[in-house]
């Protein structure tokens, strides 16, 4: 059976209303709610399965300060960014980039795919849903599409494997899932470990309160209502029939109580 470990990669500090829809709202009752922001974590995941080693996502860069665009950074503060580098990181966890396989990136966001370059010109193959590759590079190239796309973290040589389906099975319990709303390509996973189903929803549920509540993410933050709100109870459904653990994507007392389990 797959063992899945989660890598801690550090803090995005943002505004909750980003990830949670109307969290900040103005009403005739209180006219000028206060703003909270929030501690989110940036996480990785080791993947091994069939005696292979997967990566799921390569998270933020060390040096996101100076690269991501000031509007970004000034919304999404990373940090600590400096303090987490992800060799250093992997290797805090036991692993080497050379054990690693094969690269699953769950969407290209900058959040996401920040270190993909520590595998271009090899022969690592990096799987992405093909609608989500599209969008990234139509977004990082013209005016259209989200911002949340640089094309210098993708846009290399990179030993790209398409998946084009709803679901894609990489292993022997390990099955990619698309889950299109927050991005058109966005893939989650449904992972059968010795201590039960691990479902991956990343960012379809930056927290719980889009997960719980049905709580969209902010609008920033999503491509689709219609398709976010249809994902969701994929999800939903396949927790209630596997009595799955769900990894959000950015939750940070999610991931800790995950962390110390698998």
């Amino acid at each position: 059976m797959p063992e899945v470990t989660l890598v801690d990669r550090g803090r995005v500090r943002a505004d909750r209303a980003y990830v949670v829809d109307g969290a900040s709202m103005a009403s005739a009752a209180e006219p000028e709610p206060e703003h909270t922001r929030v501690e989110f974590v940036v996480w990785n995941a080791v993947v091994e399965a069939d005696g292979r080693t997967y990566l799921w996502d390569t998270g933020v860069p060390t040096d996101a300060a100076e690269y991501w665009p000031d509007p970004l950074y000034g919304a999404f503060e990373a940090h600590d960014a400096n303090e987490h580098p992800l060799e250093g990181d992997l290797a805090h966890a036991g692993y080497d980039l050379a054990d690693i396989d094969a690269v699953v990136m769950s969407h290209l966001h900058l959040d996401h795919a920040g270190e993909l370059d520590a595998f271009a010109g090899t022969d690592t193959p990096v799987y992405v849903h093909r609608d989500e590759l599209q969008f990234a590079f139509y977004s990082a190239h013209t005016d259209e599409g989200s911002i949340a796309y640089l094309a210098s973290d993708f846009d290399g040589d990179l030993n790209w494997r398409v998946v084009h389906r709803h679901r894609h099975t990489l292993a022997e319990g390990f099955e990619l899932l698309h889950l299109p709303g927050h991005t058109p390509g966005l893939l989650g996973a449904r992972i059968e470990t010795p201590e039960g189903t691990l479902l991956v929803a990343g960012d379809e549920c930056y927290v719980d309160a889009n997960y719980a509540e049905g709580a969209p993410l902010g609008p920033g933050l999503l491509w689709s209502e219609r398709d976010w709100r249809e994902s969701l109870e994929t999800l939903r459904e396949l927790e209630r029939r596997t009595d799955a653990d769900v990894l959000y994507g950015h939750d940070l007392d999610r991931f800790e109580t995950l962390a110390a389990r698998y």
